[in-house]
């Protein structure tokens, strides 16, 4: 039996990347939206222009059933929706409900607990990671792209280019940070990674993940501390220090003023002067 030509085109894996690619989605959304669209397409029964909102929805009923967060729920449905309403077309997804957000609290850090991490590492590059990450609050996937030529000494700012929405913009580049990183400078081209590995390429995020564990760890702090514990923190001080909140937003990069407001419920100077009973 003769073999039917296989067309690339046609495979709707390569259709979804192509259309990733296109409209410059992140390579961290285009492995995302990749992963969950090819599992629901080898379970699937049917054709993907057969599929209605029943199999939908009991492709995701069936990840809630297993326990995975609200924000896992709605990367996989952003997916489906993607797929099935902007590149099929269909309409179906009007009917299917998003998952209902986890409300937490974002875990942050004392400034103490900061300065006692930063204290106890002794590794130059590693002492300088865990300073960038809560003097100019950056996303982990911000510090390893950041290039020499990002850094900007005059003006003491530093330049986050394609950040998160692959939008632009400037936050704090801490005094305390320049004399080490204007000595990379002279060693470094403008192009060059800021931070790099031993062969010479840029810096992983789980690298620097660990770089965080290791250093929270001995400094005896019992909490479990990430890069983005480090970003919290830096917008709840500045807040605490009465920087404006819109400001706050700015540096961070948000493009709403709501996901900011997060910090006013865990800054210190909201309940400062507000005594507990069992104290009176």
């Amino acid at each position: 039996m003769k073999t039917p030509f296989y067309r690339p085109s046609r495979d709707p894996i390569v259709i979804l990347r192509q259309e990733m690619k296109l409209r410059n989605f992140s390579q961290k959304t285009i492995k995302s939206y990749t992963h969950y669209i090819t599992i629901f397409l080898n379970q699937s029964i049917k054709n993907a222009r057969e599929v209605d909102s029943t199999e939908i929805r009991a492709y995701l009923e069936k990840m809630a059933d297993s326990g995975v967060s609200a924000s896992t729920l709605n990367t996989a449905y952003s997916a489906l929706k993607f797929y099935f309403g902007n590149i099929l077309c269909r309409k179906f997804f009007l009917s299917i409900p998003r998952a209902k957000k986890d409300k937490k609290l974002p875990q942050v850090l004392s400034n103490e607990e900061v300065k006692k991490m930063i204290a106890s590492t002794i590794n130059p590059k590693h002492n300088c990671i865990i300073s960038l990450l809560y003097g100019a609050g950056l996303r982990v996937g911000e510090l390893v792209r950041l290039r020499m030529a990002d850094i900007d000494f005059e003006r003491t700012l530093i330049n986050v280019r394609l950040g998160k929405g692959a939008k632009d913009r400037c936050t704090l580049l801490p005094n305390n940070l320049c004399e080490i990183l204007n000595k990379q400078k002279k060693l470094k081209q403008p192009n060059d990674f800021l931070f790099t590995n031993g062969r010479g390429n840029r810096l992983t995020e789980t690298s620097v993940q660990k770089i965080v564990a290791t250093a929270a760890g001995k400094a005896g702090i019992g909490k479990i501390v990430s890069p983005h514990t480090l970003r919290h923190s830096f917008a709840t001080h500045l807040l605490e220090n009465g920087t404006d909140i819109r400001y706050i937003q700015e540096l961070l990069g948000h493009a709403k003023l709501q996901t900011t407001q997060i910090y006013t419920h865990v800054a210190r100077n909201n309940i400062k002067n507000i005594v507990s009973p069992l104290d009176l």
